[in-house]
């Protein structure tokens, strides 16, 4: 079984089904990225599965290790699912191709910048990632587990929130408003 089957079989797992619909992206240059869409009551979870076929290395790096290193995919939980526009798959095939196109390492508390609405009329221009509740797939040694990251939607205001005051500070404001970050129509947290 490949890193890809075994990164499928644990999100269809977590999320206790067989099969998910996918969509796939391409990018020039990069194998493609499929995203997963699992319904799940109220909630519809988008799942990457492609960006973990590599680790992710520092871009200082003289060179990179073709096998030790930080693998990731992401996944976003919306509430309802139907608040997300067109252009959400592309765009999470952004987030998660970053490392490979920009030679970022995807990791709880990273800001990435979009500098474009996640999907067409969404006032979310970046994401906040944090860690997921799916478990981490094992590889064999000396490969690093596969991480899931929760991708969280912010507004600009509140990126510049997280440049200034960190990712905690905005969490404790969206607790402090109750704010559901699931929530494909929330307003923005009053900073």
């Amino acid at each position: 079984m490949d890193v890809l089957d075994q990164v499928r079989a644990g999100v269809l797992g977590h999320f206790g089904v067989d099969s998910a619909d996918a969509a796939s992206v391409t990018f020039l240059g990069l194998e493609p990225i499929d995203i997963l869409r699992v319904p799940d009551g109220e909630f519809v979870h988008y799942a990457t599965l492609g960006g973990s076929r590599h680790p992710m290395t520092d871009p200082t790096a003289a060179l990179a290790d073709p096998v030790r290193g930080p693998r990731a995919e992401l996944v976003l939980t919306l509430r309802g699912g139907a608040g997300a526009g067109s252009g959400l798959t592309r765009m999470l095939g952004v987030l998660v191709a970053a490392p490979s196109v920009e030679g970022v390492v995807l990791q709880p508390d990273a800001l990435l910048d979009l500098g474009e609405p996640l999907w067409t009329n969404a006032p979310f221009t970046a994401v906040l990632l944090e860690d997921s509740e799916i478990p981490a797939v094992d590889l064999p040694e000396p490969a690093e587990p596969v991480r899931f990251l929760t991708v969280v939607p912010i507004t600009a205001t509140e990126a510049a929130w997280v440049r200034i005051r960190g990712a905690a500070a905005l969490r404790e404001a969206w607790a402090e408003a109750g704010i559901d970050v699931r929530d494909p129509a929330r307003s923005a947290a009053s900073l």
